[in-house]
């Protein structure tokens, strides 16, 4: 792997705050912070200081991150919330759906980095619904191409398996996939070596046919 991501929700269900601070002084990988744009989250990465970190949307009653921030919604919040970490050394990104009005908003918000939430293209994937997986993979495909254009780094992640994964990976704009869940439950049936080594190849073999735009 490249790096960590750790989610430290403000219910504590995923991890606990001794949980972040263990995985910063323990692990030579950077560490990326998935965390709320809340006081006490900001407060938590300025004293942890991870390599970065990804701000998302959170409500109690999910039992994951469901959906991009609403960045447009939210920007006079947002904007310098990402300026303090920013100026901390920690490179904010923002998990946004792949849309021209937000990635442009993320932009003028200062994150140097997005993340693509590629949830809806992995659901009509799995459900094996081709008319929404080609329109799916266009919007992420499109998004990422606007995102280029404008100096953004581009992440993309949530409900990423091994085909899925290898696919976006032809999407020149991609320089990182987050992946979690499903290598976990992989390595519970072939080992947590194995499932990462499995989805490496998988990413590496979607990025060998990625092709510069024109």
């Amino acid at each position: 792997v490249d790096g960590i991501t750790a989610h430290l929700r403000e219910d504590r269900r995923h991890i606990r705050d001794e949980d972040m601070a263990r995985l910063k002084l323990e692990i030579a990988k950077p560490l990326n912070f998935e965390m709320a744009a809340t006081e006490e989250m900001k407060k938590i990465a300025l004293r942890v200081k991870p390599h970065a970190a990804c701000l998302v949307p959170e409500k109690r009653q999910e039992r994951t991150t469901e959906g991009g921030l609403d960045v447009v919604g939210h920007r006079n919040h947002l904007k310098p919330f990402i300026a303090e970490l920013n100026e901390a050394g920690i490179r904010v990104s923002l998990f946004i759906e792949p849309d021209r009005q937000a990635i442009e908003t993320a932009h003028a918000l200062g994150a140097p980095v997005i993340e693509l939430h590629t949830g809806t293209y992995c659901e009509a994937f799995s459900h094996g619904d081709h008319q929404r997986v080609s329109q799916e993979f266009a919007r992420l495909n499109e998004g990422a191409a606007i995102a280029g254009a404008l100096g953004l780094e581009v992440h993309a992640g949530h409900g990423l398996d091994f085909a899925t994964a290898e696919k976006l990976a032809e999407i020149p704009e991609i320089r990182e996939l987050n992946i979690g869940h499903f290598i976990i439950g992989e390595a519970i049936f072939i080992g947590l070596h194995h499932a990462i080594m499995q989805m490496r190849a998988a990413i590496d073999l979607g990025r060998s046919r990625a092709r510069p735009r024109s």
